[in-house]
């Protein structure tokens, strides 16, 4: 079986796992997951909300296909799913955005993928998908990737065999379909010494070029002759990205801004407010969401409950599954209740697919996706609508969304003028 990630490489000492309600916890120790790598760092200054720059408008559609390049991709319309985004009109209350979000978007023999694309058509949600490019790419043809400051070929999570990459080509056309985000995690997961937060802003335009290149150049790669192309154009698709163990956003930014990205989401973590743009790109971190039966907080990704459960160890005490599986739920619940009858910041909640602890975090997000994304107001989409909506909007409005506490809750009759 194909996993997605190789975690004992990938573990880190003195991250953010979890943080009181006022600022992380200084000298923290032990193990912290790969996802909470580099908290502690600090971030780059957010700029000035600048003036909305509206996307460029589709052309219309002429209804024909059009193949591109060798045929791994191809121009099929416009998604289907997705609604344009509206400005907020005067007392009108914000949507409450609830984004789940997958790293590494690999269907292997446990079939989560497909499980979790199904679950959401079913509950009236988006998501957004992170591939990891090298997910289309054999693992007998592992040497044409060149990752930065490694040897032609490595990468700290596996390559697939032939028949998880068509099986993963199936899921991102199914997913695309339906109105879900193909984001990327870029390819090889390199954390820690040589990882992304050592790479220069030309080193991640190479990691990023390349994930392009193993999406518009699976059919070569692969040399499958009987699989359909994907149905979009990724040159087009892809806007923004979740970076290995939230490592190197400071010069990866640069590079996503260069290529006229949209958002970032390897932010090490935040509290749960709304978001403000960074170098020019919208600044998605993971949040801090309440603990229960704590004071503390814990960042909202699924490798971060386990980590504080049962430590390195994934496949820990299952006496203690049932009550770490609610655990996890009411964690998730406390985050979207606080900001739903609050600030209406939207929560964004990271996800592997993975079986840690007998899979109890796969059936917590399943049961928060059906609680929260039919509930009046709420809004279950991916990152990239998250943007949209974003940049349509008054500035000074968000300007004055960013000021609220969490919890808070104004007086949404007057709020938006």
């Amino acid at each position: 079986m194909v996993r997605t990630g190789k975690r004992t490489a990938a573990l880190l000492a003195g991250s953010l796992v979890l943080a009181g309600a006022g600022a992380p916890e200084a000298g923290s120790t032990g193990n912290a997951p790969p996802e909470a790598a580099g908290a502690s760092a600090a971030a780059p200054a957010p700029l000035p909300l600048p003036l909305p720059v509206p996307r460029p408008a589709e052309p219309a559609w002429d209804g024909k296909v059009t193949v591109l390049g060798d045929g791994s991709t191809s121009y099929t319309g416009p998604q289907p799913g997705p609604q344009p985004a509206e400005r907020l009109k005067p007392g009108e209350k914000p949507p409450q955005f609830v984004v789940f979000s997958w790293d590494g978007a690999l269907e292997n023999d446990d079939h989560l993928f497909s499980r979790f694309r199904k679950l959401a058509e079913q509950n009236n949600a988006r998501m957004t998908f992170f591939l990891s490019g090298i997910y289309l790419l054999p693992a007998a043809k592992r040497g044409i990737y060149r990752p930065p400051q490694h040897a032609a070929g490595a990468a700290a999570i596996d390559f697939p065999t032939e028949a998880h990459v068509r099986e993963t080509l199936e899921q991102l056309r199914l997913a695309w379909q339906a109105g879900d985000e193909i984001g990327t995690h870029f390819n090889g997961h390199f954390c820690g010494a040589k990882g992304g937060g050592d790479w220069s802003t030309d080193e991640w335009r190479s990691e990023i070029d390349q994930a392009y290149s193993f999406v518009e150049n699976w059919r070569t790669n692969t040399g499958f002759k009987d699989v359909a192309p994907l149905p979009f154009d990724y040159r087009k698709e892809l806007v923004g990205g979740r970076a290995p163990c939230l490592e190197g956003q400071k010069t990866l930014l640069p590079a996503e801004q260069a290529l006229g990205w949209r958002y970032d989401a390897s932010s090490p973590g935040d509290f749960q407010v709304w978001p403000n743009k960074l170098n020019g790109v919208w600044n998605f971190p993971l949040q801090l969401v309440p603990y229960p039966q704590t004071d503390k907080q814990v960042l909202s990704m699924d490798f971060n409950f386990q980590v504080n459960q049962s430590g390195d160890n994934t496949k820990g005490n299952p006496a203690k599954y049932a009550a770490w599986e609610k655990q996890t739920r009411d964690g998730y619940l406390n985050g979207f209740e606080r900001a739903y009858n609050g600030s209406r910041a939207p929560l964004f909640i990271g996800n592997h697919f993975e079986t840690w602890n007998g899979g109890i975090y796969m059936k917590a997000v399943e049961d928060v996706m059906k609680d929260v994304c039919r509930r009046d107001g709420v809004r279950c989409v991916s990152f990239r609508e998250v943007a949209d909506w974003m940049d349509a909007q008054d500035p000074q409005v968000l300007a004055r969304l960013r000021q609220l506490d969490p919890a808070q809750a104004p007086d949404w009759s007057t709020f938006v003028r």
